[in-house]
């Protein structure tokens, strides 16, 4: 609680894995120092690869390539009949004009949560993974990291500009990029410690805190034996909402992140079942 009042809600990849490790810590205080080590010596290579990922995801912008602006929009007028679900949404929800400054009311609190638990969700599936089992924590993380790279070719292959963006520059009905603003009387804030300034406005297509949404949840009910599981599907439902909501993606792109999820989980489940694929290969981490 104090670091979330000092510095705010973990926004980056390395500020969430000392977390995670001071966590693992916690959980198991009277563990000998090596298991502690061992927690650094599993995640390197992964949080390596998610350092390199963000950094690269930030440099996308400037190889050159056209950003494209109107498909999403196209696309979405068509599905809100004639006007974006965005427009529809923040008129109802935040009024015409939409301003930030205005009072936030509860479903902007309970958005706000949904959409910064991206930045927490994964790796701290992925924590309590390698606490139960090492060998299910890997085959996590080889989805999780999936994802993520393959959200970045698509990222530098077709850089395409949001809601809140296209608005800016008069392509679309005025919308406002509402962000946060469920949080902003709890006087709560996210901050990079590490990754500060690295990001890239035209990283759109897909939506990454959508796919991720989606891959949690189905690989949650890929695991689970409970009714109760399907349940779980409502995490990705929300956070679809608060992305179109806060003008942070277009429906379209939410689509594109499930597709992708669905992909990486396809994929991932293949190349475990190949023959002569022993367990050490699916997930097994050895002690």
């Amino acid at each position: 609680m104090a670091w979330s009042s000092a510095l705010g809600i973990p926004n980056d990849t390395v500020q969430v894995f000392v977390w995670l490790w001071l966590g693992t810590i916690a959980w198991d205080v009277e563990a000998p120092a090596r298991h502690h080590l061992r927690f650094l010596r599993d995640w390197s290579l992964p949080m390596l690869g998610l350092v390199v990922y963000f950094y690269s995801r930030g440099l996308t912008d400037e190889l050159g390539l056209p950003v494209h602006w109107t498909m999403p929009i196209r696309v979405d007028e068509w599905l809100g009949g004639g006007t974006t679900p965005t427009e529809h949404l923040q008129a109802a929800w935040c009024g015409r004009p939409c301003l930030r400054a205005a009072s936030p009311s509860w479903y902007d609190v309970v958005l706000t949560t949904v959409y910064a638990s991206h930045f927490l969700v994964g790796l701290s599936l992925a924590a309590v993974l390698w606490v139960r089992d090492r060998a299910a924590w890997a085959r996590w993380m080889r989805r999780y990291l999936m994802i993520c790279f393959g959200a970045l070719v698509v990222y530098v292959l077709y850089p395409m500009a949001p809601p809140w963006m296209a608005s800016r520059e008069g392509l679309m009905g005025e919308v406002t990029r509402l962000t946060g603003r469920g949080w902003d009387d709890l006087g709560i804030g996210r901050l990079d410690l590490v990754l500060q300034g690295v990001g890239n406005p035209v990283a759109a297509m897909p939506s990454l805190h959508a796919g991720i949404a989606f891959l949690v949840a189905v690989h949650a009910v890929q695991r689970l034996g409970s009714p109760w599981r399907w349940l779980l599907l409502g995490y990705p439902a929300l956070m679809s909402l608060a992305l179109v909501y806060f003008a942070e993606h277009y429906v379209v792109d939410i689509v594109a992140g499930a597709v992708l999820a669905l992909a990486v989980v396809a994929l991932a489940a293949m190349w475990e079942r190949r023959p002569g694929v022993g367990p050490e290969q699916v997930g097994t981490v050895r002690e």
